[in-house]
């Protein structure tokens, strides 16, 4: 129930214009409501209208760009969102391989700047339960470390969980970061939060892509979260990716450089384990 007493299948009976027939929850924020017409759909509930906003935008934009499937969107309503439910699959290399073709094609559609918003999407965003600004800059490397290492680093030292003088590391990481960058990338059209939790593999053969943090960024840092967090068949989807747009030369270098945010997220979320592993990554790519 939300605040004015309204169950997720009163939600999704007025969002779908369907009349429900069952719902059962699967999570503490996502319930699974049956219309009456035999399809399922998911119904989420956001922690804030903002969250939804942001999600809903996020999936409209990845959806215009005409290359990767996200699930139906049917309607948002405060911190409300209703979509169709995806029958879940397995994985497998053809699946795999269109992934990769399709995320080459969604990062091609490009955006207005590194860090732009979607539109209709607020500035004040989110990556899972953490604040992500939109700040829009020129340059990737100055906007990378300014809107996304360092504002998650200091959040980590200012919750203990990293400390002043281990903080140094990613600073000097940050100021270094024009010269160990690579060439020079146009804004990509980033899902944002890509780990595999994020790709649901349909049982139709098709890969669907959820919960974005969608934003203007550099398309090394997609691939660098799917390394990160791991996902099946990741040597087909890159290849995929490369028949399409072949990345730089020394990406896969580059791949801790782009982890480190998604790693400092992690560290202020759970703690000191994704700290240490951010301090051990910021010092790899400082050897290189």
């Amino acid at each position: 129930m939300d605040d004015r007493g309204e169950s997720p299948g009163a939600v999704a009976a007025r969002l779908t214009g369907r009349t429900t027939t069952d719902e059962g929850p699967l999570s503490g924020a996502l319930t699974e409501v049956a219309l009456d017409d035999g399809r399922s759909v998911m119904v989420k509930r956001a922690d804030s209208p903002e969250e939804a906003r942001a999600e809903v935008a996020g999936l409209r934009w990845l959806a215009e760009a005409g290359t990767v499937t996200v699930p139906t969107l049917h309607g948002q309503d405060g911190p409300w969102l209703v979509t169709d439910l995806i029958e879940r699959g397995r994985p497998n290399r053809e699946a795999a391989l269109a992934l990769g073709r399709a995320l080459a094609g969604l990062h091609l559609a490009g955006a207005p700047a590194f860090g732009s918003a979607p539109p209709g999407g607020p500035r004040e965003a989110y990556i899972g339960r953490a604040p992500m600004r939109n700040a829009e800059g020129a340059e990737w490397p100055e906007w990378y470390a300014e809107h996304r290492v360092l504002p998650y680093l200091r959040r980590a030292v200012d919750g203990g969980t990293i400390t002043v003088a281990e903080a140094e590391v990613i600073e000097r990481l940050c100021a270094r970061l024009p010269g160990l960058a690579g060439p020079a990338e146009p804004p990509a059209r980033l899902h944002g939060d890509l780990w595999n939790g994020n790709v649901l593999w349909g049982a139709d053969g098709h890969a669907r892509l959820i919960d974005p943090a969608a934003h203007g960024g550099h398309r090394e840092t997609d691939l660098a979260m799917l390394h990160l967090f791991g996902c099946p068949y990741l040597d087909e989807v890159l290849r995929g990716y490369e028949q399409v747009a072949p990345l730089a030369e020394g990406w896969s270098d580059r791949t801790g450089l782009h982890q480190l945010f998604p790693l400092l997220v992690h560290a202020v979320l759970f703690g000191r384990g994704y700290a240490e592993q951010a301090l051990s990554t910021a010092k790899a790519a400082l050897e290189r």
